[in-house]
């Protein structure tokens, strides 16, 4: 690690292993489950590849991960070892204090779409869908760029995020600007309320239209409420 402090105190030495620029999301997507790079790569879409690889490296000589080469895939996957899994405590009281104090208004800027995107696929609840495939569509008319996505969550359990059309019939299309969808994800404002303002449409199935609030799966936050 690149991180010097000069310090014996623990708190110090923890800062030079995770206090890296993207350390701490990259954890939280592998705390999420995510393994494989590109996977990791849409949840930090800022970040470049470069970037990603080296942090990756960084973590596996720290001992937080392993990466692994399954016999017949192409590609690696990196998995947290122990002393990884065991900061999911830390981070997720990062995001609590986060959520309660340093929250504010969203620039423009900070409402990644991607983002987004990514949480509610791997979030949908399948539970509360009906047997079989379920194909779902984000569009946000605002966007110049990437203003339709697909999430179509398969009968084995496979979640795939798509920008294009993948060429199966859509059982719920959701319309909505996409500031007021990560409102309601972050729990700032509910599937009702956006109804009745107008800023959200759903169409579809009248069974998963009726029931979206039950399966969109918004942040694991969601709970937290801002301070004063």
């Amino acid at each position: 690690m690149s991180i010097q402090y000069g310090q014996f105190c623990p708190i110090a030495k923890a800062a030079e292993v995770i206090g890296e620029r993207w350390t701490l999301l990259l954890i939280r997507e592998l705390l999420l489950g995510e393994s494989r790079f590109n996977d990791l790569q849409r949840g930090l879409s800022q970040m470049s590849p470069t970037l990603l690889a080296k942090r990756l490296k960084q973590l596996e000589e720290a001992g937080l991960l392993i990466k692994k080469q399954s016999h017949g895939k192409r590609h690696a996957e990196y998995f947290l070892t122990a002393s990884g899994r065991e900061l999911a405590p830390v981070i997720m009281g990062l995001g609590e204090w986060g959520a309660r104090w340093a929250r504010g208004l969203m620039d423009d800027d900070e409402l990644d779409v991607e983002l987004l995107m990514n949480d509610f696929r791997r979030r949908i609840d399948t539970d509360k869908l009906p047997a079989g495939r379920t194909t779902i569509q984000f569009h946000f008319p605002s966007l110049r760029e990437f203003s339709s996505w697909w999430v179509v969550l398969q009968e084995n359990g496979n979640r795939d995020l798509c920008i294009r059309h993948p060429g199966h019939e859509v059982d719920v299309q959701i319309r909505c600007d996409l500031r007021t969808m990560i409102e309601i994800w972050a729990g700032d404002t509910t599937i009702p309320a956006a109804k009745r303002s107008g800023s959200l449409k759903v169409t579809g199935n009248p069974v998963l239209t009726r029931t979206l609030s039950s399966w969109l799966g918004i942040s694991l936050l969601s709970h937290i409420r801002p301070a004063g």
